[in-house]
């Protein structure tokens, strides 16, 4: 029996080390080819450590784009989108996971029916609405976009955190005379922690890697997002600057590296701390 056990584990280890190598294998890769010079790129022969690193790629990549004012761009938009969404998602969550009526059905329904919309089915009519409020090529348009479109996820995401908080602390808030507002604001909403962190970094991420939308409804330069300047470096024939393609992609994947590492830890801690309070 204990040999079953152990063979079985050390299988779950293998799987779950192949599954971690699976997922950094391009990432890895990525940081290789933006350390490769010209001469090893074009090589028949790749090497996963560079023979003679360089930070040229890195040098041409800010040369040839904006990166700096894209990523500028790209920020602004991802935390605003990302606040927003937050801000907007959570009581709307509490109400729904607190008051199952035909209301809050036909709200889970939407939420479930809007992620399988694809991008291209909502872009025309999308862009006619901002078109008439005078939002093409517009940071503000774009926000209003991101915050549309990630208000389901951070529904569906928050509604499962609400349910797990015992109804119980809100009736003992009720005796002690606390209001709906306070007890949602003293009560559920510090317990609502981690969700709403892990919520805003889903949403951070999403808005932060978004494409189609920043391609389609930002046409100046000076407004383009980061992932729009990336496809820059891929030419009119669909022949990729390869090394300062890859310098660029990896400088742009640092910030979210950056959020999850450091939210990861309050994350955790948070529902340590829920998990003690409740």
């Amino acid at each position: 029996m204990t040999r079953t056990k152990k063979s079985t584990r050390a299988a779950q280890y293998a799987a779950l080390a192949a599954y971690l190598v699976f997922l950094a294998f391009p990432f890895l890769w990525l940081i290789s080819t933006a350390f490769k010079p010209a001469r090893e790129l074009g090589s028949l022969h790749p090497t996963w450590i560079p023979e003679d690193p360089t930070l040229d790629n890195f040098r041409q990549a800010f040369d040839e784009q904006p990166l700096l004012r894209a990523a500028g761009n790209s920020l602004i938009a991802a935390l605003s989108a990302s606040l927003i969404a937050v801000v907007i998602a959570t009581p709307m969550a509490y109400v729904m996971a607190r008051h199952r009526n035909r209301v809050s059905k036909a709200a889970t329904g939407w939420v479930v029916i809007s992620q399988a919309f694809p991008f291209v089915l909502i872009i025309i009519p999308l862009f006619l609405i901002l078109k008439n409020l005078h939002l093409i090529n517009s940071l503000l348009g774009l926000i209003m976009v991101y915050v549309v479109w990630s208000l389901p996820f951070a529904l569906w995401m928050l509604v499962g955190y609400v349910r797990a908080v015992p109804a119980e602390l809100e009736e003992a808030a009720a005796v002690d005379g606390a209001s709906k507002v306070r007890t949602f604001v003293s009560v559920v909403a510090p317990l609502l922690a981690p969700g709403i962190v892990a919520t805003a970094m889903f949403a951070f991420i999403t808005a932060w890697n978004e494409f189609f939308f920043a391609l389609v409804l930002l046409k100046t330069p000076e407004k383009q997002t980061l992932p729009v300047i990336l496809n820059r470096f891929i030419g009119t024939e669909g022949v990729a600057d390869l090394g300062p393609l890859a310098a660029a992609a990896f400088l742009a994947t640092i910030p979210s590296l950056v959020i999850f590492a450091i939210i990861q830890k309050r994350i955790t801690g948070g529902m340590l701390a829920g998990a003690v309070k409740a």
